[in-house]
């Protein structure tokens, strides 16, 4: 019998039959309990692991073998440590499901409240009122739910994007989220969530987007970019993070979570070819100019959407605004030449 780790898994002789079959299931892991219940007595389990031909991961569970033990079957023994109903949750959820690509130091589970399950070195436990949907080969609380769970538990409001906008490319679906949003009735980043998986968030990839939008964009009373166009250049599908459709102006945010590797030779190439065939402007942003400096950053947006047609006006967003002076907005300041009247 072999296992994801390549070890096979060593039964005692004269065991129940039917022991090979669930221990196959269950990733060479057992429990000493369903060992007893098979015919090997405690002691032998004892000795075995004393001799190390079996392990002890948790509590009254084994794994049978003495090799490598992969993290599957850790997964799988704290699972069956926590008992009936439990399941994998929070990192160890987002790991199984692919939102993160690492699983954290221990294996989390989530079982109801009603039970009481010991915490142990590597098993981190959660009770939970009301238990979501889990299942999967090996079960683990749904998608939607976990996601939920992990941001419930970050401080940061860009790791919170960073890590909704990663699940969204993973194919989480917005809307299920939302959904299970709703049903909490206690939920941490709650209007976030909305802001960034409802319709005003559409288009948003990464922190650095979700800071534009709101501090430069809508705190100023910039009109709304279309985000994440596509089209296609001399023959070349290019994307653009914002693009001001009819005013010739596009955002493209340059930051190590928005773009991890900064400007590249397609990001000139595709701002030259932009200017050549549509004659629109380019104007490029980073962490500093949206995070630091937002009220100058909105003032010269502002100045190229006017310099292109644009009839509104931008809302300073305090009194010290930049958009109150009559500096940056008024006269362009610090605009391409291409761009000026």
């Amino acid at each position: 019998m072999i296992d994801a780790s390549g070890s096979s898994a060593r039964l005692p002789r004269g065991v129940d039959s039917r022991a090979a079959v669930v221990v196959a299931r269950q990733d060479s892991v057992a429990t000493t309990a369903q060992l007893q219940a098979w015919g090997a007595s405690r002691s032998l389990v004892a000795r075995r692991v004393a001799s190390g031909e079996w392990q002890r991961l948790f509590r009254g569970v084994v794994v049978l073998h003495s090799g490598p033990v992969t993290w599957r079957q850790r997964a799988r023994a704290a699972l069956l440590c926590a008992g009936r109903h439990a399941a994998l949750s929070h990192e160890s959820a987002a790991f199984v499901h692919g939102i993160t690509q690492r699983p954290g130091a221990g294996i989390a589970v989530s079982i109801p409240r009603s039970r009481s399950v010991q915490e142990q070195h590597g098993l981190v436990v959660h009770r939970r009122m009301q238990m979501p949907f889990a299942g999967g080969a090996l079960r683990a609380v749904g998608v939607e739910p976990t996601l939920l769970d992990l941001v419930d538990e970050i401080e940061s409001v860009d790791d919170v994007v960073g890590l909704v906008c990663d699940a969204v490319r993973h194919r989480v679906v917005p809307g299920r989220v939302l959904m299970h949003a709703a049903e909490r009735s206690r939920l941490r980043h709650r209007s976030l969530h909305v802001d960034l998986l409802g319709e005003p968030g559409r288009g948003i990839e990464s922190p650095l987007e979700h800071r534009y939008v709101r501090d430069v964009e809508r705190r100023h009373g910039l009109p709304t970019a279309s985000a994440q166009v596509s089209e296609v250049i001399e023959g070349r599908w290019i994307r653009a993070d914002r693009v001001h459709v009819g005013l010739g102006v596009r955002i493209e945010l340059d930051g190590q979570l928005a773009h991890p590797f900064g400007r590249t030779d397609d990001d000139t190439w595709r701002d030259n070819a932009v200017v050549i065939a549509r004659g629109d402007v380019t104007l490029r942003y980073r962490w500093r100019h949206v995070v630091v400096d937002p009220c100058t950053t909105a003032a010269q947006v502002a100045a190229a959407l006017s310099s292109r047609g644009w009839q509104g006006h931008p809302t300073p967003c305090s009194e010290a605004c930049e958009i109150g002076k009559t500096s940056s907005y008024q006269t362009g300041r610090g605009l391409p030449a291409t761009c000026r009247p």
